[in-house]
């Protein structure tokens, strides 16, 4: 089993990311790329794509890059600004480390769809349990 597929194997237990259908699609040194493809319950009222799927997205890519290494990592703030509407069938959201400190993380994380777009900007501030 290389090193991916262990990865994946723990984040199973992120259920309610999972069981929407978000997936890990790549690890790096504290980066991760997560995605999901889009259906109708990932949809609002006005056929949008709900906020909470972009968040949910982010969220699980920021909790994949921040601890798939062993570290014990937990958000403390998330500030998400929704950029544009999604024009493509999936929403692919990849996190980067900006600072590491000792008990203290920031990273960035790009939400956007499978055409490119933009569609939004996700900043997390995280606190290293252990």
């Amino acid at each position: 089993m290389d090193e991916l597929e262990k990865v994946r194997a723990v984040f199973e237990n992120d259920r309610f990311a999972t069981e929407n259908g978000m997936v890990i699609d790549e690890i790096g040194d504290h980066c991760a790329k997560c995605s999901v493809t889009l259906t109708a319950r990932h949809k609002n009222a006005i056929g949008g794509v709900m906020g909470g799927v972009h968040f949910t997205l982010a969220d699980f890519a920021f909790a994949v890059a921040s601890n798939w290494q062993g570290e014990q990592t937990v958000a403390l703030t998330t500030d998400v600004s929704f950029i544009g509407a999604v024009k493509g069938e999936r929403l692919i959201a990849e996190a980067k480390m900006l600072k590491n400190g000792r008990s203290v993380c920031c990273y960035n994380i790009e939400v956007r769809d499978d055409l490119g777009n933009l569609a939004a900007a996700v900043k997390c501030v995280g606190f290293h349990k252990g």
